[in-house]
C-alpha cells in the first residue's frame, strides 16, 4: 500500500505542474480579456462622429480607425480561443492522470478492498484520499474551463452592444475562478503531502 501511495504522490506532483501551467494560461487570458474589453468600449466612442472634433476633416479617418480596432479585436478574440485550447489541454491532462489513477487501483489480481482503500499508514494519505483528490481536481478544472468558454462566448456577443458593467462582471468571473476554491485545493494537497509538511 505504501508503494501505491508513493505512485499517487507522483501523480499529484504532475497535477501541481499542470496547475502551475493553468495559472500561467490564466494570466494570459486575463490580459487578452482586458485588451478586448478596452477595444469594445473604445468602439462605442469611435462610432460617435461627435468625438472626432477637428479630425473630421481627415478623409476616411472614422472608417479607418473603426476598421483597425475591429481587426485588433478579431486578433485578440482568436488569441483567446487559442488560450482556451491551452486550458482544455490542461483539463485533458488532469483527466488522464485521474483515469490512470483509477486504473492503478484496478490493476493486477490484488485489487484493494474498500477497507484497504481507506487504510491510513501514519500521516500518509489513504488510497481513497488520493483517488478522491484526483477526481475533485479534475472536476474543478473542467467546470472552470467550461465557465471560461462561456465567458469568452459572452464577450463575443457583447461586441454588438458592450456595457462596461457587463464587461467588469465577466472579467471578475474570470479572475475569481469560482470553480477552483483555493482553500479546497490546498486542503487536498495538504492531505496528500502531509508527511512533507511535518
Amino acid at each position: 500500500m505504501e508503494e501505491m501511495v508513493k505512485k499517487y504522490q507522483q501523480r499529484f506532483r504532475k497535477v501541481r505542474e499542470d496547475m502551475y501551467r493553468w495559472d500561467q494560461i490564466q494570466s494570459r487570458l486575463l490580459s487578452h480579456f482586458s485588451n478586448a474589453s478596452s477595444i469594445l468600449l473604445r468602439l462605442q466612442v469611435i462610432q460617435d462622429p461627435k468625438n472626432f472634433g477637428s479630425l473630421k476633416t481627415v478623409g476616411g479617418i472614422e472608417d479607418a480607425l473603426l476598421s483597425k480596432q475591429m481587426e485588433s479585436l478579431q486578433t485578440i478574440m482568436l488569441s483567446m480561443n487559442y488560450t482556451l485550447e491551452d486550458f482544455r489541454a490542461v483539463v485533458l491532462s488532469l483527466e488522464k492522470i485521474h483515469r490512470d489513477g483509477r486504473q492503478l487501483v484496478k490493476r493486477g489480481s490484488n485489487q484493494p478492498t474498500t477497507k484497504q482503500l481507506q487504510q491510513r499508514i501514519g500521516i500518509k494519505p489513504t488510497l481513497a484520499d488520493c483517488l478522491e483528490g484526483l477526481r475533485l481536481l479534475h472536476e474543478m478544472h473542467q467546470a472552470e474551463y467550461l465557465l471560461k468558454s462561456s465567458v469568452v462566448s459572452a464577450l463575443s456577443a457583447l461586441t454588438l452592444k458592450p456595457s462596461a458593467s457587463d464587461l467588469r462582471a465577466l472579467q471578475q468571473l474570470l479572475v475569481d475562478q469560482p470553480n477552483i476554491p483555493k482553500d479546497e485545493v490546498q486542503f487536498i494537497f495538504d492531505i496528500i503531502f502531509a508527511e512533507e509538511i511535518c
